[in-house]
């Protein structure tokens, strides 16, 4: 395998293929996560969003930083898969208002979620207000507008911008320029469909002394694309591809100082422009410092919930000192 990661396209994706470690073993009638918690709709005020994973066929992009392909699965489910996975999971969890259906990939690539069980999906979406899935920019067309129309409530479509680097984007290999999203982000709102926008914080290449600053010019650009919200997710090693990098010294894992700072931040671009999350999953991966973690993990989701940054924790078991 060859070291350097490559400048070409089609090069990448073999690079990238080649370091990857093995998938999850999934049942493909059933979702791999599913689970309801409170999100913020505005200042001290929040709606319990039920949240289902959906177990599909991998993307076809092949994202340097991504290891959501982990519980994907090689060939695409057969019709009828995707609502059963759907109606098992409402069956078990608590009521919501919100629905978000994530598939690791883009809900509107027909391989993935077969385009004939839309009208059966948004059936089963009828007692939820909003309805959030995702989609690579490429993919925003009639299909979206489609099933927008089907819903009984409203419909966010989820993008990953990633970041605004002009350097570090294309190197990204997810085949997508800032123009290109801006003019998804343009046809969404053109048709009255939400935009929700994912942003990476600690990317490769991008010194650490400036990570803070990359990850809220692309907050800044997500609003100014006419997000609602913003969510901030640190980037995560353990996919392969990122582990290389990081043995080359192109990658160090983020830590959750950055992330603490991101969103504070993040909060004060987002006035009276939208909502910013910080994305919590596996958080202690970025924490070096046991004593101050749980208190730094409570702020986060305080800040999450409230969309208000409180003071910042101080420890005197680690080198940090206090946060943004």
């Amino acid at each position: 395998m060859s070291a350097a990661y490559p400048e070409a396209g089609s090069a990448r994706d073999r690079w990238i293929l080649e370091r990857r470690p093995a998938r999850n073993p999934l049942n493909p009638r059933r979702a791999y996560g599913a689970f309801v918690e409170e999100e913020a709709v505005g200042a001290g005020r929040t709606v319990t969003v039920a949240t289902l994973l959906l177990t599909n066929r991998e993307c076809p992009w092949r994202c340097l930083m991504c290891d959501l392909w982990k519980n994907t699965l090689e060939d695409s489910v057969p019709s009828g898969a995707i609502p059963a996975q759907i109606r098992e999971a409402l069956r078990v969890l608590p009521p919501a208002r919100r629905l978000k259906l994530y598939n690791a990939g883009s809900f509107f690539d027909g391989r993935a979620i077969p385009p004939e069980d839309h009208a059966e999906i948004a059936r089963l979406a009828e007692p939820f207000e909003r309805v959030v899935v995702e989609s690579h920019p490429a993919l925003i067309g009639p299909p979206v507008f489609r099933f927008r129309d089907r819903l009984r409530g409203a419909l966010d479509v989820a993008m990953g911008l990633e970041t605004v680097h002009p350097d570090v984007l294309p190197r990204l290999n997810k085949r997508m320029t800032l123009e290109s999203f801006r003019r998804a982000a343009a046809a969404l709102a053109a048709e009255g469909v939400g935009l929700r926008v994912f942003v990476l914080a600690g990317l490769p290449w991008i010194p650490a002394d400036e990570a803070l600053h990359w990850t809220l010019r692309s907050v800044d650009f997500a609003f100014d694309c006419g997000a609602s919200a913003v969510s901030i997710i640190p980037t995560r090693s353990g996919n392969g591809a990122m582990d290389a990098l990081a043995a080359e010294g192109g990658f160090e894992v983020p830590s959750v100082n950055l992330l603490e700072a991101a969103l504070a931040d993040g909060l004060a671009l987002g006035v009276r422009r939208g909502l910013v999350f910080a994305d919590l999953w596996d958080l202690e991966a970025f924490s070096s410092c046991a004593s101050c973690f749980p208190a730094r993990r409570a702020r986060l989701a305080a800040m999450n919930l409230s969309q208000t940054a409180p003071p910042p924790v101080s420890c005197s078991d680690c080198s940090d000192g206090e946060d943004a």
